[in-house]
């Protein structure tokens, strides 16, 4: 068959070119194919005739397939295992923030927080995990309980329910952050403590202080899910005290739902048998309710709030008041297992203590950026004893630790701190305690911590007893002394307040004993607004005192 025009001009281009190349070349043809071996060579490349010259089966290629190439493995990527309800979970991409990767990192002492945006990223990714037809929360966690690196998920929940607020309107401070929130900073190092919180700023809580609660507790979550631990449902609970409360902070939970992590609102609002219907067809992870109705619920056994893990608890003056404490002390009772619990008291009187004490089991951290004296005496219960002399202040002193004593249980021993001046009374005092069988410790910067359980190895198991002077208060660490007594009222009011805000910091048991004499007449006004400020109760004997 004869060729065709194309064809020819095909052949002979190429032969031109072969030619210009043979001229243009200053190495004989020799060279230059030693030189472009050499290159194939180095760049990892082979001809077709090196891979098929002389190959012979081998046991990883038996039928000689690859015409003896050889195989080379590339380097893959270890994947996070994806823990959840469904193993068949696939990843479609990397979890980033929007636009802007934040970085979070948090201070110790008086630093600042410091939040920084890394521009370095174009576009906004998502963490599209699917799981069972929904959107599945991200697994790119680097960092777990670290307070100086917050996890990924923490801070992308946070960034979506802030967008989510700014989208409808709602964010009360739209110039600021929920990043550069100082109340976040602490409450995350209050939380990496392993404690209970007790909040007491003394308002209810706000929306800032809402998306981090809830971005706590669906970091949570994802946690267990990662350790391949059950989470039961609910794992979050929130008491509110009303049903407006309840809608506030189911607005914030929304944004979570396309995270897989879905929220029910129960409130009088709505009748009960629809609740029941709603609480039998879904498995929620946040529950957002009010005491009254979440027991109704329990008690019929609608829902199965064993299982909660994370508790939030607003309006402690609102509860007061509807008479729901003794609903709260019920619904502790009926959650077994480890409970972080988060209590926001805006109370100031001494009579929720008792039920605070009900919820709030064991050591807690107090968190308050308010450094007024009613927040930060919070839950402190402080007792003012009029005494006509010097030996009668020495033997109420002593009245009041006896029965101290007695109240407190053997298993949790009581830390005393007594302050006393440099007369004489002070040897007096140590002298009675002795003969009363109590080992005293008059080492005047004696610092003690939350695990110093120093116990008397007698029978009574009465505990030891520390006495500095009112001159080492400034130099003494007082947050773990939960009774104060004050047998020699201070000089100054000033010391006064300074061991009322600094003692009792880990307890909801902390109680603070002054004896007065009509010589402390002077202080006696300044002593009634601090008691008045914090919610206490000014007794008659006080007054008295003030108007002579």
């Amino acid at each position: 068959m004869a060729k065709g025009d194309d064809a020819l001009a095909k052949k002979k281009n190429k032969e031109r070119r072969k030619k210009m190349r043979k001229e243009g070349s200053s190495v004989s043809a020799r060279v230059a194919s030693i030189i472009a071996a050499k290159k194939r060579r180095l760049s990892g490349r082979r001809s077709m005739c090196q891979g098929m010259c002389f190959s012979l089966p081998s046991p990883d290629d038996p039928f000689n397939d690859r015409n003896g190439k050889l195989e080379f493995q590339t380097k893959k990527s270890k994947k996070k295992p994806l823990a959840g309800k469904n193993e068949k979970a696939f990843v479609k991409g990397k979890m980033k923030g929007t636009e802007n990767e934040k970085a979070m990192s948090v201070g110790s002492g008086n630093k600042k927080s410091l939040i920084s945006n890394n521009n370095s990223g174009t576009g906004q990714e998502k963490a599209d995990v699917q799981m069972n037809g929904k959107v599945g929360r991200g697994r790119q966690r680097q960092a777990r309980e670290n307070v100086d690196c917050p996890s990924k998920f923490l801070m992308y929940s946070l960034n979506e329910i802030e967008k989510a607020l700014r989208h409808e309107g709602n964010d009360e401070e739209e110039d600021e952050s929920l990043f550069v929130s100082p109340w976040g900073v602490e409450f995350l190092k209050c939380y990496s403590t392993g404690k209970d919180i007790l909040e007491s700023t003394g308002t209810s809580c706000t929306t800032e202080q809402i998306a981090w609660i809830v971005s706590m507790a669906a970091d949570i979550i994802v946690r267990r899910e990662e350790e391949d631990l059950s989470v039961p449902t609910p794992s979050f609970l929130f008491l509110v005290p009303s049903q407006e409360e309840a809608a506030k902070v189911r607005l914030v939970c929304k944004p979570l739902k396309a995270l897989g992590i879905h929220t029910v609102s129960i409130h009088p609002g709505s009748s009960i048998d629809h609740q029941i219907h709603g609480l039998a067809s879904c498995e929620p992870e946040f529950l957002v309710s009010t005491p009254d109705r979440l027991l109704e619920l329990v008690s019929l056994k609608a829902i199965d709030i064993s299982g909660v893990s994370f508790m939030a608890v607003d309006g402690v003056e609102s509860l007061y008041n509807g008479g729901c404490l003794n609903a709260l002390k019920s619904i502790r009772q009926s959650i077994s297992g480890n409970l972080r619990t988060v209590v926001f008291n805006n109370f100031l009187s001494g009579a929720c203590v008792p039920v605070l004490q009900n919820i709030l089991l064991g050591s807690i951290c107090r968190l308050s950026i308010d450094q007024s004296i009613p927040s930060q005496s919070a839950c402190i219960v402080q007792t003012i004893h009029l005494c006509t002399s010097e030996e009668e202040r020495l033997l109420k002193s002593i009245q009041v630790l006896d029965r101290a004593c007695d109240s407190q249980l053997c298993s949790q021993p009581l830390k005393v701190l007594y302050v006393v001046g440099n007369d004489n009374s002070s040897f007096n005092l140590v002298k009675m305690l002795e003969i009363n069988g109590y080992t005293v410790s008059v080492e005047s910067n004696r610092n003690i911590s939350d695990d110093d359980n120093s116990l008397d190895t007698n029978i009574k198991m009465k505990p030891v007893v520390s006495v500095i002077n009112l001159e080492h208060i400034s130099t003494t660490d007082l947050a773990f002394y939960e009774t104060v007594i004050l047998p020699n009222f201070v000089p100054s009011i000033d010391n006064y307040v300074q061991v009322l805000t600094r003692m009792a910091r880990h307890s909801i048991n902390g109680n603070f004993h002054s004896f007065l004499t009509k010589e402390d007449a002077p202080i006696a006004r300044s002593l009634m607004g601090i008691l008045e400020q914090c919610g206490q109760a000014v007794p008659e004997t006080l007054r008295n005192l003030h108007l002579t």
